[in-house]
């Protein structure tokens, strides 16, 4: 699962020097606050409206694997009384299980300016798309490898010919994404 914090770019590159970033929220060290702000793809735009609309210096949305963190992560509500939770990240977030950071205007969006540049849906759009081609072409790679084995050699050898077209095609489909995954990742 991914999740999102607003980070001042100065205390992201200062975490990626150091191997650590334990900064909770604007002004709120991890220490003092006890786990890191996150929030959903539908909740950082809100977030960074209510708590850095003033800020001027240069804003970056860490997206976070949580897949890759050494610490847990919960989903609590900031009070009693609210119904919406936000993830909280309960310990220091190592700079590797950060899979982009996307630079953020520090003015904000004004009344007349277009979406955000990197929304959850564009990233999850991305990454659908990425995902059906990958799956696409797996099986445009089993389906003519099994059709050219039939037209030479009947249905018996086609079978086994399209089969291993498939384990083969899913291979390279699977190489290929840990490949992107590590491009992403800026490794």
């Amino acid at each position: 699962m991914r999740v999102f914090h607003i980070a001042l770019a100065a205390d992201w590159a200062a975490a990626q020097q150091s191997g650590r970033y334990t900064v909770s929220t604007r002004g709120r060290s991890l220490a003092e606050e006890g786990f890191i702000h996150a929030s959903r793809g539908d909740q950082w735009q809100r977030i960074r409206e209510l708590v850095y609309a003033d800020v001027t210096e240069p804003l970056v949305l860490l997206v976070i694997e949580t897949d890759r963190l050494e610490v847990p992560v919960v989903d609590e509500a900031p009070d009693p009384t609210s119904d919406e939770t936000f993830p909280h990240i309960y310990g220091a977030l190592d700079p590797g299980a950060v899979v982009d950071a996307l630079p953020l205007d520090p003015a904000g969006p004004g009344p007349d300016a277009p979406p955000a540049t990197a929304s959850f849906s564009r990233l999850f759009l991305q990454e659908i798309t990425f995902r059906a081609a990958l799956a696409l072409g797996v099986m445009v790679i089993a389906g003519a490898a099994g059709l050219a084995a039939q037209l030479v050699y009947g249905d018996t050898v086609a079978l086994v010919v399209a089969l291993l077209a498939l384990v083969a095609a899913v291979g390279g489909a699977l190489l290929l994404s840990r490949r992107r995954d590590r491009m992403l990742d800026g490794g």
